[in-house]
C-alpha cells in the first residue's frame, strides 16, 4: 500500500507550502490522479484523513480527481481513452502494441484553499 506513503508526501508539500505563504490552516487540497498511477484513490484518502491529524490540514477535505488514461496509436494514429485501472497496452482501433501514453500518469497537487 504505497497510498500511505504518497498521503504523507502530499500532506508535506501542502504543509510546508502553507507555512512558507504565512498562513496557519489548510481548508481543502485538490489532487489530480491519473487512473495509470495504479493509486487507488480511496486508500489515498482514508491514508490522508488518518495522518492529516496534528497537522494544520486537521480539518481539511482531500479532493480528488481522477484522470482517464488516453493515449495515441503509433500505428494508426488515433487517440483513445480509457477508465480502465491499467495501463492500456494495445491500440482499441487497429490493435498495435505501439502506443504513446498522452495522461494518466500525473499527481500533482493543483490547488489549496487556506487560510490564517
Amino acid at each position: 500500500m504505497h497510498e500511505a506513503s504518497i498521503a504523507y508526501e502530499l500532506l508535506n508539500i501542502a504543509v510546508n507550502e502553507c507555512s512558507k505563504n504565512g498562513y496557519s490552516k489548510i481548508d481543502t487540497i485538490k489532487v489530480v490522479v491519473g487512473r495509470a498511477t495504479g493509486v487507488m484513490t480511496d486508500a489515498l484518502l482514508f491514508a490522508f484523513n488518518v495522518l492529516k491529524e496534528d497537522t494544520v490540514a486537521k480539518n481539511a477535505t482531500l479532493i480528488i480527481e481522477e484522470l482517464p488514461v488516453r493515449g495515441v496509436c503509433k500505428e494508426c494514429g488515433k487517440e483513445f481513452e480509457s477508465n480502465e485501472n491499467y495501463i492500456i497496452f494495445e491500440c482499441p482501433h487497429c490493435g498495435s502494441f505501439s502506443v504513446d501514453l498522452i495522461s494518466g500518469k500525473e499527481l500533482n497537487i493543483i490547488e489549496m484553499e487556506v487560510s490564517q
